[in-house]
């Protein structure tokens, strides 16, 4: 099956679960279920996408990355619904139905339709990854395992760290800046942009394939942009320099916002 009759089918399968997603969200106090249905879908999709039989493509790189895919979703997504499952109320999504007040179900609707169609260049990312045409697993398929598998571990750090920070009572009015959380204000975004790195890596080296390979780099790209600058860190620290205040404020004096570096280290 083509590269782009797959896509095509990834994002029907994407819009479908997010209208889905959507008719859940709209109701007052679960709005946090939406990035579990987006995370599902998209690992689900790329799992999809990565298992079809392509010629000149080895079996065991399409089983690899699926494997990958599966194991992204199943670790960030089962984290999302436990935090949702005790929370309920993402503060992003409240903010959102502060602000569009009488429009917000129809406002929510294509919120999520862009973030189904914000998921096709990850899992084209991961297409490309499975049908790279080199006839062995390399060092680029070891490579993009250890990369993905790091950015797992610390993703679940630095959400464990954070878990045991707010269950202590005492830091209720506090902002967490222990383990991780002292390297960079948002690790875990740290390492969700890193994972995506890892089907660049696989899809790209050895040398010597097809230009093509080199678009699955729009996955880091993208992600790193959506988190940085569009749905990740711009909402959460407007939502924690309300509910910190000054206490916000010199965290982010003292830790980047992105890049686990020590300002210390910044150059002068």
């Amino acid at each position: 099956m083509g590269s782009l009759t797959l896509l095509s089918l990834a994002a029907v399968l994407l819009a479908a679960v997010m209208a889905f997603a959507w008719g859940i969200a709209r109701r007052p106090g679960l709005s946090g279920w939406t990035d579990v249905f987006w995370t599902f879908a998209t690992g689900g999709a790329g799992v999809l996408v990565a298992l079809v039989p392509h010629a000149g493509t080895l079996a065991a790189r399409r089983h690899l990355v699926a494997a990958l895919a599966a194991l992204w979703a199943v670790r960030l997504g089962g984290h999302i619904a436990a935090r949702t499952a005790r929370h309920g109320e993402d503060p992003r999504y409240a903010r959102l139905r502060e602000e569009w007040g009488a429009r917000f179900d129809a406002r929510l609707f294509l919120f999520l339709q862009v973030q189904a169609a914000a998921a096709l260049p990850l899992v084209g990312a991961i297409l490309i990854a499975a049908r790279n045409p080199a006839p062995a697993l390399g060092w680029g398929d070891a490579l993009g395992v250890a990369i993905l598998l790091t950015a797992i571990l610390g993703e679940h750090v630095s959400d464990r760290q954070l878990t045991r920070f707010r269950r202590d009572r005492a830091n209720r009015a506090k902002v967490c800046d222990k383990g991780l959380w002292g390297l960079s204000r948002h690790p875990n975004y740290f390492f969700e942009w890193l994972g995506w790195t890892a089907y660049a890596v696989i899809a790209i080296a050895p040398c010597a394939h097809p230009a093509t390979s080199w678009l699955a780099l729009a996955a880091p790209l993208f992600i790193y942009a959506l988190l940085v600058h569009v749905s990740g860190v711009p909402p959460l620290e407007a939502h924690m320099l309300a509910s910190r205040g000054e206490a916000f404020r010199a965290y982010q004096r003292r830790v980047r916002a992105f890049w686990p570096i020590p300002k210390a280290m910044e150059p002068q």
